[in-house]
């Protein structure tokens, strides 16, 4: 895919739903290339905004940077020409840096910048880590504000004057305050993506804070229900929001909550029940249960086409 301008990227992005794809392992959980290509040409089918690969569904944090840029150059070499495809730049500021440039070879359209792993970091320090990335490419980069590198409204407003390639915040934190100052700081200067599992959850309320877009993992294995459910929230339809939360999400969010990991988990168990072949995860992740997916399995049924 050719590069396109970061305005042009948020633009598109913030035009529609996005959706972090699995990635899929083989029996002896190494990437199997040709599962994970059937995915996303599936995945590219129904009008998707933008795909994130090797991103937190992706199950990125289990994957090398050899993996990585394995994945996304798979990804762009698939659907590039149709959705643009966002690659990780996660771990260290060095290692985000490798894969920053990694994805921009691989002719990745943005970046999403997770944060720096298991260290705590100042304020300041986050700004370097975040300049040093958006400095390594041309391409569009949205940092993810969660865990370890929460964003104060004044550092995204810096990093917004600092570096003309940000192009967006996804927020994985849900503070209201905290997402209302940003807002209000810094306005449509960047988009604000919402990041939290499970993102339906959030988006109706999310919206009124300046947040038009979110990372669907439903989107996986039940692209029908999350764009119409996505088309709810934007047309503020409080009624069809609502009783799509209480008939598919909140029982999805139950058997969610069984177990730590599970958000990454169900998505693929979702796949296998609608006859995609999710497949396993990668330890430190556990699978769910058999009696787990039967549930599961009876839910899709309700909301399946």
């Amino acid at each position: 895919m050719n590069a396109i301008p970061p305005l042009d990227l948020a633009a598109r992005l913030a035009s529609g739903l996005l959706s972090f794809p699995v990635t899929h392992f083989d029996d002896r959980l190494a990437f199997d290339e040709s599962r994970y290509r059937e995915h996303l040409a599936w995945q590219a089918s129904f009008g998707v905004a933008g795909l994130f690969a090797a991103g937190g569904t992706g199950e990125g944090f289990s994957l090398t940077s050899s993996e990585i840029d394995t994945v996304v150059r798979a990804a762009v070499d698939e659907v590039g020409a149709r959705v643009p495809v966002i690659a990780p730049a996660t771990g260290s500021t060095a290692q985000a840096v490798a894969q920053a440039q990694a994805a921009e070879a691989a002719g990745a359209a943005g970046l999403l910048l997770f944060p720096p792993y298991l260290t705590e970091a100042s304020q300041s320090g986050l700004i370097a880590h975040v300049d040093a990335v958006c400095r390594a490419t041309g391409l569009g980069v949205i940092v993810y504000s969660r865990a370890n590198a929460v964003l104060e409204d004044v550092t995204v407003a810096e990093l917004a004057d600092r570096n003309p390639t940000l192009i967006g915040l996804k927020d994985g934190v849900g503070d209201i305050e905290r997402m209302t100052r940003t807002y209000a700081k810094v306005g449509d200067r960047l988009i604000y993506v919402g990041g939290l599992p499970t993102a339906e959850t959030f988006a109706l309320p999310l919206l009124q804070l300046g947040v038009s877009t979110y990372s669907s993992a439903l989107y996986n294995f039940l692209p029908e229900f999350a764009l119409r459910f996505y088309a709810a929230v934007r047309a503020q339809d409080r009624a069809a929001v609502y009783g799509m939360l209480n008939d598919f999400v909140i029982p999805y969010l139950d058997i969610r909550d069984r177990a730590r990991g599970y958000a990454v988990s169900i998505i693929k168990a979702g796949l296998t029940a609608v006859g995609r072949d999710g497949g396993r995860v990668r330890p430190p992740l556990t699978d769910l249960t058999a009696d787990e997916r039967s549930d599961l399995g009876r839910l899709i049924d309700k909301v399946r086409p």
